[in-house]
């Protein structure tokens, strides 16, 4: 893992952190340690506040991003092998999702990213090789996010072999879920113009039901997963004959 993921697992645990101190943990000079805090800060990460760093709180994706980003990044970094170069894919709105897309467009070229997430395209806009299509729709707000019918309508214009998604909950029941009706229902309309859905989440959804039905299990072709997934959660995959990658 880069000293940047491990900056932002830090400071996600202790809540705020001195400049001085991160140099310390990781043996390295303040100046070094600004110049990742500079390029977190620009990223959106972190907020640098009187010598110390704290997690910015702007917008939920970005809260969420700082939560098991090890994790959230493993999955990334594993996911992206699904992808070519010259691939057009899908990726839906998520804080997995975001690191996954920008995972695509650093390692491959001629990459077409079809996605509702104003936060990916924002954070991908200043990335080279990489073609970006939103998807429009209403604007929310809180996830940077387009969501409403408009999103399905935009996507019907096209038809991938792959979309990438993120999920709020797991339930035995229930399938793949969401915490956000309008959320899950955009999801489910750009699932139906891809030939497969592969799900990104971390391992704690296994035990978080949600509250929105968002995926049946036969939807999914794929999910990639944290090595903290229980035994439970890997009997459900089986169960539901998904394969099921765990980094």
């Amino acid at each position: 893992m880069d000293r940047e993921a491990k900056i932002i697992s830090l400071v996600n645990r202790e809540k705020e952190v001195e400049v001085s101190r991160l140099a310390e943990a990781f043996n390295v000079s303040q100046v070094t340690i600004r110049k990742d805090l500079v390029h977190l800060e620009d990223l959106g990460f972190i907020k640098r506040h009187r010598g110390s760093v704290v997690l910015n709180d702007s917008d939920d994706t970005q809260i969420r991003l700082s939560s098991h980003y090890e994790e959230k990044l493993r999955i990334a970094q594993k996911a992206v092998e699904l992808v070519s170069d010259n691939e057009t894919i899908m990726i839906e709105n998520g804080s997995t999702c975001s690191l996954f897309a920008n995972e695509v467009a650093t390692q491959h070229s001629g990459i077409t990213i079809i996605t509702n997430s104003i936060f990916i395209v924002t954070h991908l806009r200043a990335i080279k090789g990489v073609k970006l299509v939103l998807l429009g729709g209403e604007f929310q707000k809180s996830a940077q996010v387009n969501i409403g019918p408009m999103v399905e309508q935009m996507a019907a214009n096209f038809y991938v072999d792959k979309l990438f998604v993120g999920v709020d909950g797991i339930d035995p029941i229930r399938g793949f879920t969401n915490n956000n009706l309008d959320r899950s229902e955009a999801a489910r309309g750009m699932m139906r113009h891809a030939k497969q859905t592969i799900v990104l989440t971390d391992s704690t959804k296994f035990s978080n039901p949600g509250t929105v039905r968002e995926f049946d299990f036969n939807d999914v072709s794929a999910i990639f997963t944290d090595d903290s997934i229980d035994d439970r959660g890997i009997q459900l995959m089986r169960q539901n004959q998904l394969e099921t990658v765990i980094v």
